[in-house]
């Protein structure tokens, strides 16, 4: 039998047997905390015309001039607050790979499967765990943004970043993208689940309960964003899972920054006012966020607890995003074997 490889060019690349790669994209994380592994982040962050809408001249000398003299040395220090010392690393790095790890050990059972994870900005970066999974024979390759609720500035810039690399390859994979999954029946089990577990450790009972999800310009939502409605139906379902009411369970919107107006109601303002108004015992939980990172854990465990028991309350928590927990991976694999569905046998 003749070899199709046999007359080809010196130093052509094998074709190597054909497999599907799954890619779970998160935001992204600074490499360490100091002013410029800080301000290289911010820097990539904040240049996204998909974060910041503005006039690009001007928000260029904003960002240069302005922010990047200052931010780098705030947000390495908020980082540090929650540091994975052990590992040299952001918490969301550290949960990323144990998510990827988890997801790929329960696909394992499909052998033309290969899990990865990257960052959409900072390291791993999404460019390179294309590259990586094209050259382990991925010919195919479902990209994950790991944001239940779509918006523009997070799933849609992680594929702007996944298509910018796909631009590069001579050979391009096909590519299908996880749309959100803000409505998803086990998602909102697992949400329910992660809540009624945690109050159960806890030596007391929260008399309400914020569902924090991170902001967006409110001028982003009018110029036709879906994602406040998202975030608007998965709090109403999660209500409905629970049997709690709007005065029990209640959806707010967190770091905001700038002079503009956002998406309201403000967590920071709504946590102040009810301490003010008598609410002693108050848990937040962060359904937006597949890991925990530092708007959780400084912003919300910290900084918005502090308001709390400064203006009168008495108890506050945080309940753990679902992270690398047996919820969770089953979530992030029901959702990736619904999209395979096609490309891998026996899904």
């Amino acid at each position: 039998m003749n070899d199709p490889m046999k007359h080809a060019p010196k130093g052509h690349p094998q074709i190597k047997p054909r497999k599907v790669g799954v890619l779970l994209v998160n935001l992204g994380t600074p490499d360490a905390t100091d002013y410029w592994s800080m301000r290289r982040y911010l820097k990539e962050f904040l240049e996204d015309p998909r974060v910041i809408e503005a006039n690009r001249a001007l928000w260029w000398f904003i960002l240069n001039v302005i922010i990047l003299t200052k931010r780098p040395t705030a947000s390495g220090k908020a980082y540090k607050k929650i540091w994975n010392k052990e590992k040299n690393e952001s918490p969301l790095k550290t949960i990323s790979r144990s998510q990827s790890e988890k997801v790929a050990k329960e696909l394992a059972g499909y052998d033309d499967v290969v899990v990865d994870w990257a960052m959409r900005y900072g390291n791993p970066s999404t460019q390179s765990k294309l590259e990586a999974l094209q050259q382990a024979g991925c010919d195919r390759i479902l990209l994950f943004p790991l944001y239940p609720q779509y918006a523009a500035a997070t799933t849609a810039t992680a594929c702007d970043k996944a298509f910018e690399a796909l631009k590069e390859m001579r050979w391009q994979p096909s590519i299908r993208v996880v749309p959100p999954y803000y409505e998803n029946a086990d998602y909102i089990e697992a949400l329910a689940d992660s809540i009624q577990d945690h109050i159960a450790e806890i030596e007391w009972t929260p008399e309400v309960v914020i569902a924090s999800f991170h902001g967006l310009p409110k001028r982003y939502f009018e110029a036709g964003d879906p994602y406040h409605c998202h975030c608007a139906k998965t709090t109403r379902l999660l209500r409905e899972r629970l049997r709690w009411g709007e005065d029990k369970l209640k959806l707010t919107f967190q770091s905001r920054f700038g002079k503009e107006e956002w998406l309201q109601p403000y967590t920071d303002e709504t946590i102040e006012q009810l301490a003010k108004n008598g609410v002693k015992k108050l848990a937040v939980v962060c359904p937006g966020f597949a890991a925990d990172c530092v708007e959780t854990l400084e912003e919300i465990a910290l900084e918005a607890g502090e308001v709390f028991l400064e203006n009168g309350g008495e108890k506050f928590t945080l309940i753990p995003c679902l992270n690398d927990s047996q919820d969770s991976i089953r979530v992030l694999n029901g959702v990736i074997k619904n999209e395979l569905k096609g490309w891998v046998k026996g899904l």
